[in-house]
């Protein structure tokens, strides 16, 4: 499998930018993070994700969207807003979400 970053993509587009700390017992995460994967990309204007976790515990993940009716579906999904309540209850200790437009956007990936 080929890990890149997330494309390009024309702006003006969204993007959500979820931090966290995990709670030491996050029992039914993974489960559930595997269910919102499969969910997300059938919101039309999902575009991608990337995430990562630091040694330390940090998360990131940002998503990005179409435009903020997108996100606003996503965030509005009886499932995912399940999985939201389940995760201030039980599987993170804090967390910080940054919405914001992209105004500029550009990639790069080396040939051969």
């Amino acid at each position: 499998m080929i890990i890149q970053p997330v494309q390009a993509f024309e702006p003006p587009y969204v993007m959500a930018v979820f931090s966290n700390i995990r709670a030491a017992d996050d029992s039914g995460y993974p489960e559930t993070l595997a269910r919102m994967q499969e969910l997300v990309p059938g919101n039309p204007g999902y575009l991608g994700y990337e995430s990562a976790r630091t040694p330390g515990g940090l998360g990131i993940t940002v998503a990005y969207f179409r435009d903020h009716e997108s996100l606003t579906a996503w965030r509005e999904d009886m499932e995912h807003q399940a999985a939201m309540r389940q995760g201030r209850a039980d599987w993170y200790e804090s967390y910080t979400l940054h919405v914001g437009t992209v105004e500029r956007s550009h990639g790069f990936v080396r040939n051969g």
